[in-house]
């Protein structure tokens, strides 16, 4: 990410009860027969999160507004956890080496990025993923764990360095848990404390930065 990245976390125990998700933009076009053309104008989805539903203290929106302040509004990008998809497999399920595919070793290539791999059956899509969480990352080779001290996770690019490459036809494996790189997608919160105490959520809408 550029200069105009900050690699902090949004407040996490609001984010964990924000709502949001990934979006895409198709394009349809409807036929005088009444068939359809559907074209996807975004090769990759783009999430899209209000963290206002997680705001339920007085501190929390305190904390809230600061973050604002030093982002400078849309301005600075920051880190966002994904309560629903922060994790290399299900939010429940413990992280394991062999969670996702990055590659097959050539016996010359030391550098993978991370990436997740969503669907099983005609067209999965792979998302590759940029801010990992560095001291979750657990690397494998053809199913075998590499031992940390052998391999390196860049928290700011998701790329995984290995000190040995992986030896040809090897399959790469990794496990992961990652937030979601987004900024504001508002320069102005507006924040009514009368309306806040009587049970009104303020707008705080966030949107994925794509790298």
């Amino acid at each position: 990410m550029p200069a105009d990245f900050h690699e902090v976390r949004f407040p996490l125990d609001v984010a964990l009860r924000g709502s949001g998700g990934p979006t895409r933009l198709t394009e349809i076009v409807t036929l005088a027969s009444g068939r359809e053309h559907r074209n996807s104008r975004w090769a990759d989805s783009r999430r899209r999160y209000d963290a206002g539903f997680g705001i339920r203290t007085l501190d929390a929106l305190h904390a809230v507004v600061s973050f604002f302040e030093e982002r400078r509004g849309r301005l600075y990008g920051f880190r966002y956890r994904d309560r629903v998809d922060f994790r290399s497999g299900p939010p429940g399920r413990a992280i394991a080496p062999t969670d996702q595919v990055l590659g097959t070793g050539d016996g010359a290539t030391r550098v993978f990025p991370l990436a997740k791999t969503y669907g099983g059956g005609p067209l999965p899509y792979r998302r590759l993923i940029a801010k990992p969480v560095a001291e979750s990352v657990r690397a494998a080779v053809a199913g075998a764990e590499v031992a940390r001290a052998q391999v390196a996770c860049d928290a700011t690019t998701g790329l995984l360095t290995f000190a040995v490459p992986p030896a040809a036809g090897a399959p790469v494996t990794a496990g992961f848990e990652f937030d979601v790189p987004v900024r504001f997608d508002t320069d102005e919160l507006t924040v009514n404390l009368e309306a806040f105490t009587a049970g009104e959520i303020p707008k705080v809408p966030l949107v994925e930065i794509v790298p």
